[in-house]
C-alpha cells in the first residue's frame, strides 16, 4: 500500500550508495547474497532471544534488498542492453527467491524466540506463513501468466515481475518484521493482526489478478 511513496523517498539515498558502492568486484547478486546471509543471521539471532542485533541485522538486510536492484539498475543503464538485460532477470530472480527465505525465516525465528522467552503461541506464526504462500503464490501466478500472454501490464518502479499492489506490500512487511524484533513480548498478537491483513491482500490480488487476465 505504502511501496510506490517508500521507493520514493528512498530512491536518492539508495542510488548514492549504489554508486559508492560500485567497483568491480561488488555485484548486484553478491550484494543480494550478502542480505539473504544477514536475513538468516537475523532469524537466528531471533531464535536465540537476542532481539537487538536481530532487528540491527534485519534492517541491515533489508537495506542490501534495496541497493542490489539499484546498482543492477544503475550499471543496466551503462552497459550493452541484450547481455545486461539476461544479468538483469536473473538477478530479479535471485531476488525474490532471497525475499521468501528471508521473510520465512524470520517468522520462523521470532516464532522460535517468542514461544521460548515469553510462551507465545506457535500457531498465529503459522497462519501468518500460511497467508505468505497463498500470497505469493497469487503474485508470482499472475506475473508469470501475465507475461506468457503477452499482457502489458507495466509497474513504474523497473523490478523484474510486476507486482499487484495492495494493503500488504514489501514496506508494511518491513515494518512489521521490525516490530516483532522490537516487541517479542506481543509477537504473537502482532502475528494474528498482520496474518488477517496478509490474507486480505491475498484475496485481492487473486480477485484483480482473475479479472485482469480474463
Amino acid at each position: 500500500m505504502l511501496d510506490v511513496q517508500l521507493r520514493r523517498a528512498v530512491s536518492k539515498p539508495l542510488y548514492t550508495m549504489a554508486s559508492a558502492l560500485d567497483v568491480p568486484w561488488i555485484t548486484p547478486d553478491r550484494l543480494t547474497m550478502a542480505g539473504l546471509v544477514i536475513g538468516l543471521s537475523s532469524a537466528a539471532l531471533a531464535a536465540s532471544q537476542l532481539w537487538a542485533l536481530a532487528v540491527v541485522a534485519w534492517l541491515a538486510s533489508r537495506v542490501l534488498d534495496g541497493l542490489d536492484g539499484t546498482l543492477a539498475r544503475r550499471r543496466l543503464a551503462a552497459a550493452s542492453a541484450p547481455r545486461s538485460a539476461t544479468a538483469s532477470e536473473a538477478g530479479g530472480f535471485l531476488d525474490i527467491v532471497a525475499d521468501f527465505v528471508v521473510y520465512g525465516a524470520t517468522v520462523l525465528g521470532v516464532a522460535v524466540g517468542a514461544t521460548t522467552a515469553f510462551g507465545a503461541p506457535w500457531w498465529p506464526f503459522l497462519v501468518v506463513l500460511f497467508a505468505y504462500y497463498i500470497n505469493g503464490a497469487a503474485f508470482l501466478a499472475f506475473s508469470s501468466i501475465a507475461e506468457r500472454t503477452g499482457r502489458s501490464l507495466s509497474d513504474d518502479d523497473n523490478r523484474s515481475l510486476f507486482f499487484l499492489g495492495r494493503i500488504a506490500e514489501g514496506g508494511e512487511t518491513v515494518f512489521v518484521h521490525t516490530l516483532w524484533l522490537v516487541l517479542p513480548f506481543i509477537a504473537w498478537q502482532i502475528a494474528i493482526v498482520w496474518s488477517i491483513v496478509v490474507l486480505v491482500s491475498a484475496a485481492q490480488r487473486m480477485i484483480v489478478g482473475y479479472r485482469l487476465l480474463r
